[in-house]
């Protein structure tokens, strides 16, 4: 018992000296955020909204911003749009090759993104399109694609399939029967993954670097201040960009348990 007690002991030290190097410079760069003279320096001093005020004022930034909302949603809209019909195909079909072509479809989660944004690249140039946020947004809907079928087949999986079949029994064709049954089943599902799409698009750097043209998202835009020096406003911007991960992953989370 006494060793138990102890190796438990041990469990929690090392789970909260892990949680700690993972999450304390993300505390750190919310404190200095608040910071009123400057970037460096230990302690803080004069807490002020200052750095707040003055990211509020930053055009460029926010232009980026709004860049990164637009790549975001478009590439919502093409993960879901081919990641619901590849789940639909993986649950409800027996296809010769499906498990050759589950583990296709998880490939761009494997890949490292400098090789997809790579591979886009040449394939871009190739067919002589302009690079723009609309290259961006159909790189990150590709390597995202993965990310739909997976949580839309999670939702499937919870489906009872002799509901669809009901359906069919009494007369509604396959439409109707996706319409008024599957998609209403699933839609915690399609709602969970169009929030964890849209919050891994915004902080999306490999394949954004390769396929950005003359406008930068807001990554980008931080990275490219950030060759210049730390500023305070960055702090504030991340600041923020990371409560808005957090609520989107939480609302992420929630919205999986009820589904479970």
């Amino acid at each position: 018992m006494e060793a138990t007690r102890s190796r438990c002991s041990w469990l929690n030290i090392h789970a909260a000296a892990v949680f700690g190097f993972l999450y304390f410079p993300i505390l750190v760069l919310v404190v200095y955020s608040f910071n009123g003279e400057s970037v460096g320096g230990f302690p803080p001093h004069d807490w002020s909204l200052r750095w707040y005020q003055i990211l509020f004022n930053d055009d460029s930034l926010w232009l980026s911003v709004r860049n990164s909302v637009l790549v975001a949603a478009f590439a919502v809209i093409i993960s879901v749009f081919f990641g619901f019909p590849a789940a639909l195909a993986l649950e409800r079909l027996s296809l010769p090759g499906k498990i050759i072509f589950r583990r296709l479809v998880l490939l761009p989660l494997i890949l490292p993104g400098i090789i997809t944004g790579l591979s886009l690249l040449t394939f871009f140039v190739a067919a002589g399109a302009k690079l723009s946020l609309m290259t961006v947004a159909i790189g990150h809907g590709t390597a995202l694609i993965a990310v739909a079928e997976t949580e839309i087949s999670a939702g499937l999986q919870k489906l009872d399939i002799a509901q669809e079949e009901a359906s069919r029994d009494l007369g509604a064709g396959e439409w109707r029967t996706f319409w008024r049954v599957t998609l209403p089943n699933v839609k915690l599902s399609l709602v969970a993954a169009m929030l964890l799409i849209f919050t891994l698009s915004l902080d999306e750097i490999a394949v954004t670097f390769f396929l950005v043209g003359r406008e930068n998202t807001l990554p980008l835009e931080i990275w490219a201040r950030l060759r210049r020096g730390i500023t305070p406003e960055i702090n504030a911007v991340s600041a923020l960009i990371f409560c808005f991960s957090l609520v989107t992953i939480v609302l992420w989370y929630k919205l999986t348990k009820q589904r479970d």
